[in-house]
Formats: structure tokens, C-alpha cells, sequence
């Protein structure tokens, strides 16, 4: 297999590449000086403030168009930026407005492997920081040669750009793992055209995490797995693939009307669904790529390692990850954890896990399709009813809290009341973790919480 892996070993020195540059340094100590400054929504109201806000301001832009001639290809949108932040100074540090110049940021219109982009945005961090503070990120692109045949093919995806973090500031120092233009302040909202993920940073953890609970667990590992943990280069472009086919299907197949569930103004565990559905689709695909013979051995070897990324980072870091406040993304991982126990495929015995790898596929594949069969019945189905539908699902599966007035069904709900009535009903934690679970989280919750700030550099 032969990739390009560093374009910018052509563009830069190895001493003078951009997070070792002093102007660098300089902008990213103004942009931390700048943060403790700002409030919630990032304008800076106390007065006595503002002399020292400026200072940092103005490091900010000098040090930019110091760095501008390492980034033409980000040209317009670096000379809009400097004026975004002299505007906000200038104004007198209200809130923050800088569409100018994220309207002329456009990094999916050049996924070059390699290629580095200087971010700098009053933005919020999604698993990060919830404010609007000033943050600069360092990123590459990665784009390796078998993922822009995939894009070029059947799994086109225009918006989508897969990252890897050279530094940042400190909202990226905690578990977020995505760089969104919806996040960044701005006087109106416009049409978003692209989406980020930093995949080094889901691959270290991937690998700091399942290595852990496959010793933990004594899981024996196949040899392409073990190989997918040895490897951080390996373990980001299986991630890449991951999100290219997960990303894309958030729009495509028989929807409902809203499948982001935006603002959560429905059940989350709605949202476990979507996300779960998405990966299950990438799963999928995974092995339809696996069993082409005209796929090229790239893609069919990293069509394999998807699907154990999957069914790993699911069952073992989304499962016991985070509070138990309405995670989503943790019950996705319970009932995939579940699915495969139930359906014989998965097994903990004397104290071991263990996985028949000769039929998982075709189990995972059945809950993806159940999930699928759900969405497209809900099409027929009023809101409340595909609300009931799709909790009678995960019941089948996973068992709810004693308490919870849901399990006792419709008859116990108000369901002749408005939709937030029903969503109030939702337990913070209506599915708690199982027994096998509660074990694994108190063994394994050091090592997660290890994984805030990783990046494929640490790992």
C-alpha cells in the first residue's frame, strides 16, 4: 500500500512547519489570554477589559498575516479574518460576528492530503467548551488516495473533510472531535457547506480504549484488529471511511421528518437511533466493500477494519462514555452490546468476552435493518406513534428503569397533551447500564477519562 501521508513534508521544513512557528505561538498565547476575558457569548462587557483585549487582538492579526504566506490557499478567508477581529475590536468587543470571514473559509473545496489550515473563531466545542470563546486549531487534511476514490464513487460527500490536529487552544484540550461552522458566531445563519472531524483524535482514543477492555476483558483479538490497535496511521484512515459513510447517511434513506431531532424536542433516545442507524449503515457497506471484487485491496482491507471499529468503539467506549444524563450515543452502545448477546454472537463466560466473528455481520446487519424498518414506517405513523414504535424497539432488547412511566405504556403517558409532556416523561437515564456494564465502567473509567485532549501525536 502506497499513500501520501504528508504533503506539507514538501511545503514546510521540518523546523519551520506551522505549529512550530514563533507568529503561531505568538496567536495561539494571545488567543488563551483573550478567553478568560469573554463571556458566554463571547463579547467582553467589562470595560476594564478592553485595553488588554485589544493587545491580544492585534497579536492575533499581525501574527495571521505573519502566517498568511504559508496559507495561500486560504488566501481571502485569512485577510477577512484579520478584518472580522479588527471590526470586533473596533466595535468594542460586543458579540462576536464573524461570517465574513467563515463564509470564505471553504475546506472541502481543497481535500489535498497533507494540506494545513490556520482556524482561528469566537466558537463554541462540541463535548468541549459550551461558550463562544476565541479559539485557534492548527489542523491537516487527510485524504488518502483510497478515500477520494470512495467519494468519487458510490459514496459521494461533498461537505465532508476528515482532520488531523497539528496544536490548539484550550477548548479542543477535552474530548471534542469536530470542527463545525455552525459553532462559530456569527450576525445570521447561513447555508453550512462542510463538516470536519478530527479522525486522530477518535482513532488514539479508539486504540487507548479497546485495548484496555480487550485486557480487561481478555478478548482475543483477530490479527486485523490487533493490527488496527498497533496502528495510528492505520486506525485514522479506517475512521476516515467510518465517518464518510456515517456523515452521508444522515441525510439519505426513508427519513423522518427530522432526523437530527434538533434541540433535543424529542426523546434522545431518538437520537441514538439516528446515530446508531448511520453507524450500522457504515458497518453495512462495510461488508458489501469487503466482498467486492473490484474494489481495490485498500479498500476492501480498511472495509474490514471499519467493521470491527464499529462494533468495538461501540460496545466499549460510546457504551460508558460520559454522564448518564440522556447519552445517546451510550445507549446506542448498550444496544448493540445487547443485540450481539442476545442473538448468541457475543459471549461472556467464565469471565471472558468473546465474539463468533464468523457470523457477527450478519446479526449487526439485522439491527441496522430493524432500525431501517422503523424509520420507514414512521413515514405512516404520527409523531407520538413512531415515538411509542421505536421505544417498544429497545425494549425488546434492552430492559428500562423500574421507575420509568414510559415502561408502563401508553396508557400511563399523557398522551393527549403536547409532545414536550411525553419528552418529560424520559428519565435521564431510562435505560441504565447493565450489571456486565457497571463492572466494565469501574474498571475502565480511568482510562477514559484519560482520553480528553488525545490526539494521534500522543497515542
Amino acid at each position: 500500500m502506497s499513500i501520501n501521508t504528508s504533503a506539507t513534508d514538501t511545503r514546510y521544513s521540518q523546523d519551520m512547519r506551522p505549529e512550530r512557528h514563533p507568529a503561531w505561538l505568538r496567536l495561539k498565547a494571545a488567543a488563551s489570554g483573550l478567553r478568560p476575558l469573554q463571556v458566554h457569548d463571547g463579547s467582553i462587557p467589562d470595560t476594564a477589559h478592553h485595553a488588554e483585549a485589544a493587545v491580544h487582538t492585534e497579536t492575533i492579526v499581525t501574527a495571521i498575516a505573519e502566517l498568511a504566506p504559508m496559507f495561500d490557499h486560504d488566501g481571502e478567508y485569512l485577510r477577512l479574518l484579520q478584518q472580522d477581529f479588527r471590526r470586533w475590536s473596533a466595535a468594542g468587543f460586543g458579540v462576536p460576528d464573524f461570517l465574513d470571514s467563515l463564509l470564505a473559509f471553504q475546506p472541502q473545496q481543497q481535500r489535498t492530503n497533507g494540506l494545513v489550515h490556520l482556524v482561528v473563531f469566537p466558537m463554541y466545542t462540541q463535548n468541549g467548551s459550551t461558550d463562544r470563546l476565541v479559539e485557534a486549531v492548527l489542523l491537516e487534511v487527510l485524504w488518502p488516495d483510497f478515500i477520494a476514490d470512495l467519494e468519487a464513487g458510490d459514496y459521494s460527500n461533498k461537505l465532508f473533510v476528515p482532520i488531523r490536529f497539528l496544536d490548539f487552544t484550550a477548548g479542543y484540550d477535552t474530548n471534542s472531535a469536530v470542527l463545525f461552522p455552525e459553532t462559530v458566531a456569527v450576525r445570521e445563519t447561513p447555508a453550512f457547506t462542510w463538516g470536519a472531524i478530527f479522525a486522530d483524535r477518535e482513532a488514539a482514543r479508539f486504540r487507548k480504549v479497546v485495548g484496555a477492555a480487550a485486557d480487561i476483558t481478555s478478548l482475543q483479538l483477530p490479527e486485523e484488529a490487533a493490527d488496527l490497535l498497533a496502528d495510528q496511521r492505520l486506525a485514522e484512515e479506517t475512521f476516515v471511511m467510518w465517518d464518510l459513510i456515517h456523515d452521508r447517511t444522515h441525510m439519505r434513506g426513508d427519513l423522518p421528518f427530522d432526523p437530527f431531532m434538533i434541540k433535543q424536542r424529542m426523546p434522545y433516545f431518538l437520537y441514538s437511533l439516528e446515530e446508531l442507524r448511520c453507524d450500522l449503515t457504515a458497518f453495512r457497506e462495510s461488508v458489501r466493500l469487503q466482498n467486492d471484487r473490484h474494489a481495490s485491496e485498500d479498500i476492501r482491507r480498511h472495509a474490514r477494519l471499519v467493521q470491527y471499529a464499529v462494533i468495538f468503539d461501540r460496545i466499549f467506549r460510546f457504551a460508558i462514555t460520559g454522564n448518564r444524563v440522556r447519552n445517546y450515543d451510550g445507549l446506542g452502545g448498550q444496544l448493540l452490546f445487547a443485540w450481539l448477546h442476545q442473538h448468541h454472537v457475543l459471549h461472556w463466560t467464565d469471565g471472558k468476552l468473546s465474539i463468533d466473528w464468523d457470523n457477527v455481520a450478519d446479526v449487526v446487519v439485522a439491527l441496522g435493518l430493524q432500525i431501517e424498518e422503523l424509520y420507514w414506517r414512521s413515514i405512516d405513523r404520527p409523531k407520538t406513534a413512531h415515538w411509542l414504535a421505536a421505544y417498544a424497539m429497545l425494549t425488546k432488547t434492552l430492559t428500562p428503569h423500574p421507575a420509568s412511566v414510559w415502561a408502563k405504556g401508553p396508557d400511563a403517558l399523557p398522551l393527549s397533551g403536547l409532545p414536550r409532556e411525553l419528552t418529560d416523561q424520559v428519565l435521564d437515564d431510562e435505560f441504565p447500564l447493565s450489571m456486565f456494564y457497571e463492572a466494565l465502567n469501574r474498571k475502565m473509567k480511568t482510562v477514559i477519562e484519560s482520553t480528553s485532549g488525545i490526539t494521534g501525536a500522543a497515542a
